[in-house]
């Protein structure tokens, strides 16, 4: 906009040249009725070079007759149509034959080499003692006037000085603003260079340059403008979650798409490696997966301080908010249908990231609030930060514990060797919950306030025969009796403390897609 504005000025400068005549001889004010011959030209006009006949020692050397019209002490009024002022005949200043010329904002005005010529529509001059002595010029009625010039200057040099000055002026100014603008943006490409190179990008190129070139085209890099501006700045009213990953922002694209951008948390510790590790981890994950009941990632930004993915926006939130949100609960109630399709849908792409995909990938974090609905109450399963890629010819890989309490398999815990038999596990507690209704940890609301384990507590109902009192009411009300047993049946085995007792996430797909057309 500044720059702009100046740009503007400066056409309107050279578009509409100053309203005034500039000239360098300062004239001649004659006393009253003086008269004198010089130059062996006479001057029918009240002039003298006699002393004190002037006001000046200078004078003009006039050719043109000019009718008197007035004449008073100080000042001298003459009228000639179209008269002209030469600057080596008859309009100078004597014994220097310095130069004048005059501009005004109209095309009646000739401005040319040594002369300048006043229109015809010009009548009437007053040459204006006060004015001359002053040196601010010599008034013209009509609001056209002289003005007296500081030395001996070129013809136009006055006008082209005050232009040029403004000009160097603005363009100075012009240069600063853009010096400024450009170091700017250079700035900030490094910084982004440098914030690209700090959350991954180099790594996440190495890791996309392994695989073939459908990996990386389905991967965009957005720009940080572009998220800023989906996001409205990142507004907390954006937030649709937070959780140990990041926190996850609702945003709309120019193109209109909505979108879940999430960014991740990467502190500065002793853990930031790792913590960087993960999210280019759930990057390439994602970038590989194509599956309808797994959240598509669209792609991410790595050019800003704290990395940025995004997301396909999943429009009724997660799992976890619809069975333990009392508000939610009430207004969207999932009923047993639902909450079959959900477990029925989970399992399928569970089965797929164990089997189906190029390389096993063992998700290690499932549980509800990483189970998103879409507008049909499809389940979709989402942050991929804590995946694990897993060779075909490996069973179980040992890595840092990683999951989150009441979901986690005990036996990677106590063994830290993961397996696709934690992911069962994992998904055995979703299972109950869908069934319960109860959180993965709450309390039994006896005096003492004491926290269960949901998987413990399940457990211990189910061997004593106690599955119909701890069942959620929309099961009890709407869900058939072979199913609701089929199905907690299901889960009891996933939660099986002894892993090679479970069933793979594949037989448990089948198993449940068999409950349900029983």
């Amino acid at each position: 906009m500044i720059l702009e504005l100046l740009l503007f000025h400066i056409m309107l400068l050279l578009s509409s040249p100053p309203n005034y005549v500039l000239a360098e001889p300062r004239a001649l004010l004659a006393a009253s009725n003086s008269s004198s011959t010089n130059r062996n030209v006479t001057i029918s006009l009240p002039f003298s070079n006699r002393e004190d006949c002037y006001y000046d020692e200078v004078w003009y050397e006039m050719v043109v007759a000019l009718d008197i019209l007035q004449t008073s002490p100080g000042d001298v009024g003459f009228q000639k149509p179209n008269f002209v002022f030469s600057q080596t005949r008859n309009f100078c200043r004597i014994a220097s034959d310095s130069l004048a010329f005059m501009a005004y904002n109209s095309t009646d005005f000739i401005i040319n080499d040594g002369w300048c010529q006043l229109p015809a529509s010009l009548h009437r001059i007053m040459f204006s003692k006060e004015n001359h002595q002053d040196g601010e010029g010599l008034n013209l009625i009509n609001s056209r006037y002289f003005q007296r010039g500081k030395g001996i200057i070129k013809l136009g040099s006055r006008l082209s000085s005050t232009i040029s000055t403004s000009l160097v002026f603005l363009f100075q100014v012009i240069g600063r603003i853009l010096f400024r603008i450009i170091r700017k943006k250079r700035m900030d490409i490094r910084l982004k260079e440098k914030f690209f190179k700090q959350n991954g990008g180099l790594l996440l190129q190495q890791m996309l340059n392994s695989y073939d070139g459908s990996v990386i085209d389905r991967c965009k890099l957005f720009s940080s403008k572009e998220l800023d501006k989906a996001t409205n700045h990142f507004n907390v009213n954006r937030i649709l979650g937070q959780g140990g990953q990041g926190t996850v922002y609702k945003g709309r694209l120019e193109d209109g798409r909505i979108i879940a951008v999430k960014k991740s948390k990467l502190a500065v510790d002793d853990e930031e490696l790792y913590k960087l590790e993960e999210f280019i981890n759930e990057i390439f994950i994602l970038s590989q997966i194509n599956h309808r009941n797994v959240v598509k990632l669209l792609g991410c930004c790595l050019e800003t301080e704290f990395p940025l993915l995004v997301y396909e926006f999943i429009p009724n939130g997660t799992l976890y908010q619809h069975l333990h949100d009392r508000h939610q609960n009430e207004e969207y109630p999932l009923t047993w249908e639902m909450r079959f399709r959900v477990a029925i849908e989970v399992a399928g792409a569970l089965a797929y990231l164990h089997s189906g995909a190029s390389s096993p990938i063992y998700h290690r974090d499932i549980k509800s609030t990483n189970i998103l609905l879409d507008e049909r109450y499809r389940a979709k399963v989402a942050d991929f930060g804590t995946s694990k890629f897993i060779a075909m010819d490996q069973t179980h890989v040992t890595t840092k514990i990683q999951g989150t309490f009441g979901y986690l398999d005990p036996e990677y815990h106590q063994s830290s060797q993961l397996t696709d038999k934690s992911d069962v596990y994992s998904f055995g507690v979703v299972l109950v919950e869908l069934l319960t209704g109860k959180k993965p940890i709450f309390s039994t609301g006896n005096t003492s306030q004491e926290n269960v384990s949901l998987a413990a507590y399940f457990v211990h109902s189910m061997r004593k025969n106690r599955l119909y009192h701890i069942l959620d009411d929309q099961v009890m009300k709407l869900g058939k009796k072979n199913q609701i047993v089929a199905f907690a049946n299901l889960a009891e085995r996933c939660l099986d403390l002894n892993g090679k007792k479970r069933p793979t996430m594949e037989e448990v797909s089948m198993e449940l897609n068999g409950i349900r057309g029983s």
